[in-house]
């Protein structure tokens, strides 16, 4: 086994460990949203679905309904209880439709960290103020296994603006978030 081979298990391993005892958020706190229709497809789609290890990288990849925009709509709670799974997909080179790098980048690069979600319905809040309260919720293992997957990505075929945007966000968010002790 390469180098590479062998640092790609050791991500592997480190999101599966990381994420083996995250509880499933129930089939009453999947969705993140009630507006249009794929977030009633995503709850529909992914009921009872209570164990990530075993979801196909088809299903994860298209839903909900072929709409490829989960990460999108789940709740909070579900998108770091699925987020493994798009993760281990992504390595593995399953995933056509579903970019998680965007889900873990967008916000938390310099051109976006400061662009204001929508000023009609949330006032001044910032992409980045609304990613960070979103990924709060990993833990530094957590966060140390997404910052090891994204390193990962920055070294794959990126373009260099895809590499740029990963470094960002590892800088500016992740980075801390794995290693929270070093801020101070």
């Amino acid at each position: 086994m390469s180098n590479q081979e062998t640092e790609l298990q050791e991500v592997k391993q480190r999101i599966h460990s990381a994420f083996a005892e995250v509880p499933y958020p129930g089939d009453t706190n999947l969705r993140g949203s009630s507006e249009g229709q794929e977030p009633f497809l995503l709850e529909q789609e992914f009921q009872g679905k209570d164990d990530w290890r075993t979801l196909s990288a088809e299903l994860i990849d298209q839903a909900p309904d072929g709409f490829a925009s989960a990460l999108s709509f789940f709740s909070i709670a579900a998108f770091r209880f699925y987020l493994p799974a798009y993760l281990l997909a992504d390595l593995d080179g399953k995933l056509v439709y579903t970019d998680p790098v965007f889900y873990l980048t967008y916000g938390l690069t310099n051109i976006t960290r400061e662009v204001e979600v929508n000023p009609k319905r949330y006032g001044t809040l910032t992409w980045f103020e609304y990613v960070s309260t979103r990924f709060s919720v990993f833990t530094p293992t957590q966060a140390a296994a997404i910052t090891s997957y994204l390193t990962v990505k920055v070294d794959e075929d990126s373009t260099d603006f895809e590499r740029e945007q990963i470094q960002q966000a590892l800088h500016n968010f992740w980075e801390l978030a794995a290693n929270p002790g070093a801020a101070s």
